[in-house]
Order: C-alpha cells, then structure tokens, then sequence
C-alpha cells in the first residue's frame, strides 16, 4: 500500500492525470456552485416572497445561506468529487496501467458512459443512505468528540474503498463478477478507502486525492490479481 502511495503521487504530473485533475475539478466546483447559488436563492425567495419579511432579511437570509452552503459543500466534496472521478476514471487508469501494467491495459475494456453514470449515482446514494443510517450513532457519540469522528472515518473509509476499487475492477470483470471481486478484496479495499478518506480530509491535497486513491486502487488491484493462481 505504501509503494502504491508514491508511485501514484510520482505519477501526478503525467498528462492524463492533469486532464481529468482539470476536467474533474471544475465539473465539482460546477456542482458545488450550482448548489450555493441555488441556496441563496431559495433562503431569498422564502423570506422576501413567502413570508415577505423584506429586502434586507432576503439579503441576511441569502448570506447566510451561502454560509451554510459552504459548510454543505465542504461535507459533500467527497460524494460529489468521487462521483465526477468516477466519469473520468478511465483515462488514470488507463495512464497507470499504460506505464505499469501493459499487458492488463491490452485486455482491458472501456467502461461505457451509461455503467460509469450507473455506478456514480449508486455510489452517491449508498453513500447517502449508509451516512443516513448512521446518524443515531453519531449523534449518541457526539458528546465524546472524537468518537464521532472516528466512526464517520471508518464508514466512509469502508465506501471509498468499494467506490475506487469498482472503477478499477469495472475495466476488466462484468458486472456479475463484481460481487466476487469485492469479497476476495475487502482488506485492501477497506484500507484503500482509510487512506483516501484521511487524504479528502486535508485542505488543498483533497483536490488531488481522488486522483491518488484511483491510481493506488488500480496498482492494488492488478497487483493481488498478480499474486493470485491463473491470473496475470
């Protein structure tokens, strides 16, 4: 896991890698724009049309909605920046495998748009729906601070891993194969997405680090792939 670490940073300035890092990064910043604005104009319109409060709480309402909106965005960079990498996974898996695993890039298979959509959005609602589930226990482990904390890192670290892992896997197994994969993966998986996790976390290298957990996903994946009987 290490060695994928550094091999996926030194990879960081290959072309493909700034092409979907741009790619990537402005579709997440669209997104997250999108829904700041649409907050500030909503916290408006509740409180200058449906309640007719005024200009001036329309324009208190309106800042802070885009405070909030920030706070928002911040908590969904992850969800929203996984599921544009997603789009995008191919062209740095492809880089990777290209530099270090040729021959799997020969038999490799493009994942078709409407799969890469397919998986996005399912990744964004399992992501929803676990948090969702899990908000009793984070709010019973409020009061210990960083009990929370830990939980919410450990279950979000558990879904990266499956969301980095499936881009990767996606090239070369069909969908029915996938459940079998996941299985015989699930360390690796599940240690990927701590990693991923922890780099989201940290201001300015989360812009990057969904570029390093798809690149360190695909180096662990052909990599068991390698140590397994009959698989190259």
């Amino acid at each position: 896991m290490i060695e994928s670490f550094f091999l996926s940073v030194a990879q960081l300035g290959d072309r493909a890698f700034l092409r979907v890092l741009a790619k990537s990064l402005a579709l997440t910043l669209v997104l997250l724009g999108i829904l700041g604005a649409g907050l500030a104009w909503g916290a408006r319109w509740v409180t200058t049309d449906l309640f007719v409060l005024g200009d001036d709480a329309g324009t208190l309402a309106a800042i802070a909605a885009v405070i909030v909106g920030i706070g928002l965005a911040w908590l969904l960079f992850r969800i929203v920046a996984i599921a544009v990498i997603g789009l995008f996974a191919d062209e740095v898996v492809e880089a990777v495998e290209a530099k270090h695993y040729p021959a799997a890039l020969a038999t490799a298979r493009p994942v078709p748009i409407g799969r890469s959509l397919a998986m996005g959005g399912t990744s964004i609602l399992r992501t929803v729906a676990v948090n969702l589930f899990f908000v009793p226990l984070y709010l019973l482990l409020l009061a210990t601070g960083i009990g929370t904390a830990a939980v919410f890192f450990v279950v979000n670290g558990w879904l990266l891993g499956r969301d980095l892992s499936d881009m990767v896997a996606a090239r070369h197994l069909p969908p029915a194969a996938m459940p079998a994969e996941r299985r015989a993966s699930g360390g690796r998986r599940f240690l990927l997405g701590l990693v991923g996790t922890g780099l989201l976390l940290i201001p300015f290298v989360n812009f990057v680090a969904p570029l390093i957990g798809a690149a360190m996903a695909t180096h662990g994946f052909h990599r068991r792939r390698s140590k397994g009987v009959g698989n190259a």
